[in-house]
C-alpha cells in the first residue's frame, strides 16, 4: 500500500508541472477525487534513473488514438523528462510514481511518493490474503474507475491481510492491485497456474512468465478455483511496486506448506536479475 507521507502531485500540460493543491494524504485518495481515466503505477530503480517495463506502463496511456479518443495534455518525451526530473530530485531515494490521463479532459496528472521497500521479513515469511467476489468491467484498461469501484474490497487489506484476491465463480483471476499465481504440485519442474483472460497484463507478470519457462515450468493458463487451494504446492502474487510475494495463506486456510515455496523463491531470485538486467532508462 502507498504511506502517505511525502505525496506530491501535479498536472502535467506539456513541459511544465504545476503542484495540485489537494487535501488527498494518498494516491487513491486522489484518484477518487480526479476525472475518470487511465493510470499506471511503478517504481523507479538504479537512483531514480531507470524504469522496467517502462515502455509498458506508459504504453497504458499513449494508446493509439482512434481506439480511445485521447491525446494527452503532455508528449510522452514531455511526460518522461517530467518523471526523470522528479525523480532525480529525490535521488539517491527511489521514486513511486502514479501516472493518470484523464477521459474527460485528456489531462495527464503525475503523482509521486519515495518508495520504501517492503520490510524483508514479508518475504521470508510470506503472507495472507483473503477472496473477494469482485472482478474488473474491462480487464484490458488500466481504469481508475475501479479503484473507487473496489474501494470497500480495499479497506479489508489491513493488520494481516496483505491483499485481497479477485474471483468470479469461485475462481482466482488476479489480486486487487497484484496478479496472482498457483504453483502446481505434480511434476518437476511443476507448472505454473495463472488466468489469461479477464485480468489486467501486468508488467511484472510478463516478465515471470518469461522466467518460469526459462527454469523449465509448464504455464496452464486458468483461474485456478478458491476450492483448490489446498492443492497447491506454492502460490505467490507480483507487482511493478512488490516484485514476488509469497502467499501462505489464503482465506484462514494454509498454503502448501504454510511457508513460502522454493520455486517462489527462485523466482523471485531470478526477477531481481531481471530488473537489474532489463530496465530501461527515463530519459533516451
Amino acid at each position: 500500500m502507498w504511506h502517505n507521507t511525502n505525496m506530491l502531485a501535479y498536472r502535467l500540460l506539456q513541459q511544465k508541472l504545476i503542484p495540485l493543491d489537494t487535501s488527498a494524504t494518498n494516491p487513491d485518495e486522489l484518484t477518487r477525487q480526479l476525472p475518470r481515466g487511465l493510470y499506471s503505477t511503478f517504481i523507479t530503480n538504479y537512483g531514480g534513473t531507470r524504469v522496467l517495463g517502462l515502455t509498458k506502463h506508459l504504453g497504458r496511456l499513449y494508446v493509439p488514438e482512434e481506439e480511445r479518443g485521447l491525446r494527452p495534455s503532455a508528449s510522452l518525451a514531455d511526460l518522461r523528462r517530467a518523471l526523470a526530473s522528479l525523480a532525480s530530485s529525490s535521488a539517491p531515494t527511489e521514486s513511486r510514481f502514479r501516472i493518470l490521463l484523464t477521459e474527460s479532459d485528456r489531462t495527464m496528472y503525475v503523482i509521486v511518493q519515495p518508495f520504501t521497500p517492503l520490510p524483508t521479513e514479508i518475504y521470508e515469511r510470506g503472507v495472507k490474503v483473503i477472496t473477494a467476489e469482485l472482478t474488473r468491467h474491462d480487464p484490458r484498461l488500466k481504469d481508475t474507475g475501479f479503484i473507487t469501484e473496489s474501494q470497500s474490497a480495499r479497506a479489508k487489506v489491513d493488520g494481516d491481510i496483505f491483499e485481497v484476491l479477485l474471483t468470479k465463480n469461485r475462481k482466482i483471476y488476479e489480486g486487487m492491485t497484484s496478479n496472482f499465481y498457483a504453483v502446481g504440485r505434480i511434476g518437476n519442474p511443476p507448472s505454473l497456474i495463472t488466468a489469461r483472460n479477464g485480468i489486467l497484463l501486468g508488467v511484472t507478470r510478463r516478465a515471470i512468465l518469461r522466467l518460469a519457462r526459462g527454469q523449465g515450468m509448464s504455464i496452464e493458463y486458468r483461474p485456478p478455483r478458491v476450492a483448490s487451494r489446498e492443492n497447491f504446492a506454492e502460490a505467490f502474487l507480483t507487482s511493478s511496486s512488490r516484485d514476488v510475494v509469497p502467499i501462505v495463506q489464503i482465506d484462514g486456510k494454509p498454503v502448501g506448506e504454510g511457508r513460502p515455496g522454493a520455486w517462489t523463491k527462485r523466482l523471485s531470485l531470478a526477477y531481481r536479475v531481471y530488473v537489474e538486467e532489463r530496465s530501461e532508462a527515463l530519459v533516451e
